[in-house]
């Protein structure tokens, strides 16, 4: 047996109080990002004392990129089984839907994992971008088996096309993130009405 502490605080299991205090982190870093986010307000939020939450992070820039950290890994696994299929239009799709799948339970995650307010450079920076660069290599691999399929091999097209589609993505996401009370499922079934409409519009000309 490990000697590490799994107990938490007042009959809490510590890997249930982590979640606990990750989810108010990360909350407020979805509203204020690095700059808002306060150990203090995180431990007032939880009912526990700053001096746990130090305990389990670090410091605050533990705690910012735990939150960060979390989101990736959430995201990455949700977007890559999205990715494994065919290269058409129902793999944008596919990833939309995972992505806002995976959003449902905390859709705050999205502006966690790509908040700017951070220090632009050191330990924290590092981490952060660490943790987004999956992600965006799963972006440039989508976009690449796409075009492969749509016979486009300028290496400019293709980084267009990322781009745009990140873009893309990004504003639907911040869009649904406007409007709360959109469901994961509601915003699924949007995206698949815009994309049928897109792609019967790019077919038939205007």
């Amino acid at each position: 047996m490990s000697g590490v502490n799994t107990a938490g605080t007042k009959g809490v299991p510590r890997a249930a109080r982590e979640a606990q205090l990750l989810d108010i982190a990360a909350e407020d870093i979805g509203r204020l990002g690095y700059a808002g986010l306060s150990v203090g307000e995180v431990a007032a939020g939880a009912g526990v004392s700053k001096p746990l939450v130090y305990g389990y992070f670090g410091s605050k820039d533990g705690l910012y990129v735990a939150c960060v950290q979390r989101a990736a890994s959430v995201l990455v696994q949700a977007i890559e089984e999205a990715i494994s299929g065919p290269a058409n239009l129902q793999m944008a799709e596919r990833t939309l839907e995972a992505i806002f799948s995976a959003l449902q339970p905390r859709p705050h995650d999205w502006n966690v994992l790509f908040d700017r307010s951070h220090p632009p450079s050191g330990p924290v920076a590092d981490a952060v971008w660490q943790a987004r660069a999956p992600i965006i290599g799963q972006a440039a691999r989508g976009a690449a088996a796409v075009a492969d399929a749509g016979g486009i091999t300028d290496p400019d097209d293709l980084s267009a096309l990322t781009e745009a589609w990140a873009g893309v993505v990004t504003s639907l996401v911040n869009w649904w993130l406007r409007h709360p009370g959109e469901s994961a499922a509601a915003m699924t079934s949007r995206t698949r009405r815009l994309m049928s409409a897109l792609h019967v519009t790019s077919v038939t000309g205007p």
